[in-house]
């Protein structure tokens, strides 16, 4: 049950009667307005901006605002659950409601198991989150680890929100880089055979993960490959070293309890059994829509880069589109460029049905966001959305100091040496505690700490507490029934203090944080509201400590008792559904 949808769909119904008078356009799109908390818990339970919204198509027979926020203020007073509703300000409707309408709300927690989840609708979107998509060159860093898990979670929250997802991951297996992997792995197969090889070459991959490559590829085909010119054995080199860099990641990927249902090859746009040039085609399709042309592009700003050409070149019309300047999609030397396959496959996406594509990608990508959105409004007529999301750096600090260097690889630190260090909970909370593009600092020694300065912590022990306080109440009361079922019929009207209807209000938020979070696609929102709600508990339990009578569990109070529990039982499950969605467990002890 989601209390916001419903005092929302009332303000709709009100303004659909007033529109029916002939006092406003009978064709208000009237999803346009808010309800929502007020800033100031004071004003109330609800704030609306209805009437300030629909200010200028109401002008003709409302003489300000605050007159149509009136009209729609007494209709809601009537409501029997609603306590009072009152204009602010310009216009504003603030509303307070009758504490049995948060009842009802509890009750319907305890009765879903899936509580705050969205319905599947038919209007909901089938959305494609394309994370990770690291070069297959090497063990994955903790900047990849960020976009790991923020399109995990992403993809987690927008399933729960109703949509239909596919968490895909596109494996960059066609540029020059994996030839330079398939070299250094070469090398390294070299050295399995006995060869001296001595430092690694300015340009090749120096890291010690390529030697267990260098002697699989000794064991297939011994030395056989020895002798060979470059041409000849590079593309099985090429083909088994990606796949070895691949079972690595996806090891990798694993220990995060991250895994995709589809990986998409680069390569297989053109090198596949239909023998089918997918970029071609790609690139035909805007043509025949007339996006396509052969013409020179003006000389970049500032100075010339040194390979600078000054040619006829075939051209994306992008600016069509919202980008700054048209865009190449070939080189020089007749081969496509890498934003010609990365057309070929968005469209891709489009012919497999998705409306909304999600790519997560580095911040060092951020030049490249304009031209995507353009070319995927372009290939599919306006009819899909893509929303790029940017995840910055990642700063590692132990104690205070930034660790740079991996005992590991001893070049950089490795996604797995972190997990290893301080557990998978840890890592992916601390990814989502922060929006996705602000820069994190992860205190590879504060996410240890049992403290409330450490946020996985606190909100785990939140859930764990609330588990206890249910089985204190069974022992206190042996043979009584705590099952949610029960609970549901439990005299919640003895709830009557504060700081329990605070905590009863912010159970009530959870479908809304869901469906406010999925919608701006913003995975950290949830982190947000779990902390608070796990904020919430603490400071009530800690209430109970100076104050007897607010304790959760009273042996002389057993419906009070029954009512609090049931308010407890309904907390820890959102706090369970909450962390779910970011992929983090919800213990129900700590030790």
């Amino acid at each position: 049950m989601n209390l916001f949808a419903d005092i929302h769909a009332r303000i709709a119904r009100i303004l659909a009667g007033i529109a029916a008078d002939g006092r406003l356009p009978d064709s208000l799109d009237l999803s346009r307005f808010t309800v929502e908390p007020p800033r100031d818990p004071s004003h109330g339970d609800f704030a609306s901006n209805a009437a300030m919204v629909f200010a200028k198509e109401a002008k003709a027979h409302f003489s300000n605002p605050r007159q149509l926020a009136t009209e729609i203020s007494v209709s809601l007073a009537n409501e029997p659950d609603i306590d009072r509703a009152e204009v602010a300000g310009p216009g504003f409707i603030n509303i307070v409601m009758q504490p049995h309408a948060f009842h009802r709300v509890l009750r319907a927690s305890l009765a879903d198991e899936r509580y705050g989840a969205g319905e599947q609708a038919a209007s909901a979107r089938k959305v494609n989150v394309e994370y990770v998509s690291a070069n297959p060159t090497g063990p994955m860093h903790v900047g990849h680890g960020r976009g790991a898990v923020f399109g995990d979670a992403l993809a987690n929250l927008l399933a729960f929100a109703g949509h239909t997802v596919a968490r895909e991951y596109y494996i960059n297996d066609a540029g020059a880089q994996v030839d330079v992997l398939a070299r250094s792995a070469f090398l390294r197969y070299r050295e399995a055979l006995g060869e001296s090889v001595g430092d690694i070459p300015e340009g090749l991959y120096p890291g010690d993960y390529l030697k267990p490559v260098g002697r699989a590829l000794a064991e297939k085909y011994g030395a056989a490959l020895k002798g060979k010119p470059e041409a000849e054995w590079l593309p099985d080199v090429r083909a088994f070293a990606i796949e070895a860099m691949m079972d690595m990641i996806r090891a990798d990927l694993a220990a995060m309890n991250i895994r995709h249902e589809v990986f998409f090859s680069e390569r297989s746009l053109i090198h596949n059994p239909e023998n089918r040039d997918a970029v071609k085609a790609a690139i035909d399709d805007l043509r025949a829509k007339g996006l396509i042309y052969e013409g020179r592009l003006p000389p970049p700003k500032g100075q010339l880069p040194e390979d600078w050409e000054d040619r006829e070149q075939t051209l994306f019309r992008s600016t069509q589109f919202g980008d700054d300047v048209d865009r190449p999609l070939m080189k020089s030397d007749g081969s496509y460029t890498y934003f010609a396959s990365d057309i070929a496959y968005h469209k891709s996406k489009f012919d497999r049905g998705f409306d909304t594509m999600i790519d997560v990608w580095g911040a060092d990508h951020g030049g490249y966001v304009k031209r995507m959105a353009a070319a995927v409004k372009a290939l599919s007529g306006g009819k899909a959305e893509l929303d790029v999301k940017l995840c910055q750096l990642v700063k590692l600090v132990r104690e205070g100091v930034e660790v740079k260097m991996s005992k590991r690889s001893g070049e950089f630190i490795t996604l797995r040496d972190v997990v290893d260090e301080v557990g998978v909970d840890a890592v992916r909370f601390m990814m989502l505690f922060r929006k996705n593009d602000a820069t994190l600092e992860f205190d590879m020694a504060r996410v240890l700490e049992q403290s409330k300065d450490n946020p996985v912590f606190y909100v785990q022990y939140a859930h764990a507490r609330g588990c206890s306080i249910m089985r204190q109440a069974k022992t206190t009361f042996p043979g009584e029934s705590f099952d949610a079922p029960s609970l549901e019929k439990a005299q919640l009207e003895l709830l009557t203090d504060s700081g329990e209807a605070d905590l009863v209000k912010l159970i009530a938020q959870y479908p809304r944080q869901v469906e406010a979070a999925a919608a701006a696609h913003e995975p950290h929102r949830i982190a947000f509201y779990v902390h608070e709600l796990a904020s919430a508990l603490h400071s009530h339990w800690n209430r109970g400590k100076d104050q007897p009578q607010l304790r959760f569990v009273n042996e002389e109070k057993r419906d009070l008792t029954r009512a609090r529990v049931a308010m407890v039982t309904s907390l820890t499950r959102v706090l369970a559904s909450g962390l779910a969605i970011l992929g983090v467990s919800a213990p129900e002890e700590m030790r």
